[in-house]
């Protein structure tokens, strides 16, 4: 089995549609599947609604979608450090749906697992709880939660062999692994491709049966938000 493909435009090619919703992998800019994300923007996909931790910077990751104006709604858990998103927010031209972040995790993983919602105390009595049926256990309140089922979910990876096994690297490996289980359709960008048993089964991270498709990117940029120098004494 190959589930490769020469780039990531035509990964995407076929799959991304107006008004789909993308979850796309990352923490910040740790982990993000920049030439997917570049893809989606150089194949103009309209009205997307956009699963991610947070919403990238001006000029670079899930930033570049809100320049081009292809996302509509945002469902995240921070949104700092981009100008863009907040001129838009204010302006009324975007969405925004609010949500803790350990509670976005597990809507993903709920998704993947098949499960359609789950009870949990996060929220409660706040503005997340908002229009959300409560429920009492054991004397205390809990929010009900529906899981998340993006069409088309993008993440990034260190190494997958050609059947679609990802293995991720340090704290990129973050939110990737539940925005992988949850995508109808799941396509994975990585830094090397492996032949088939060539991964240590023990060393997967996520399992081929959830990995539609591949591109290689051997040379991310991996840039950081903000960069800290100790100043001369």
């Amino acid at each position: 089995m190959n589930k490769t493909y020469p780039s990531a435009i035509e990964a995407l090619r076929g799959v991304l549609k107006d008004g789909q919703t993308i979850a796309v992998g990352g923490f910040g800019l740790c982990g993000i599947p920049e030439a997917l994300i570049a893809a989606v923007r150089d194949l103009g996909a309209q009205n997307l609604s956009a699963i991610s931790n947070n919403a990238g910077v001006d000029g670079f990751g899930l930033g570049l979608l809100l320049e081009s104006r292809q996302v509509k709604k945002m469902i995240a858990s921070y949104v700092g450090e981009n100008k863009e998103f907040e001129r838009q927010y204010l302006a009324g031209e975007l969405e925004l749906e609010f949500t803790p972040q350990g509670t976005l995790a597990e809507k993903l993983r709920a998704g993947g697992c098949g499960i359609p919602g789950f009870f949990t105390k996060t929220g409660v009595g706040t503005l997340v709880a908002e229009g959300k049926d409560v429920r009492s256990f054991d004397g205390e309140d809990y929010i009900l939660e529906r899981a998340l089922i993006p069409d088309v979910s993008l993440v990034k990876a260190w190494k997958a062999d050609r059947a679609g096994n990802l293995v991720y690297r340090y704290t990129a490996r973050n939110f990737n692994p539940v925005v992988a289980m949850a995508g109808k359709v799941t396509i994975a960008e990585v830094e090397e491709i492996v032949e088939n048993g060539e991964l240590d089964p023990d060393q997967i991270h996520t399992p081929s049966i959830y990995v539609t498709r591949l591109v290689l990117n051997a040379n991310p940029e991996k840039r950081i938000e903000q960069r800290t120098l100790t100043q001369a004494a």
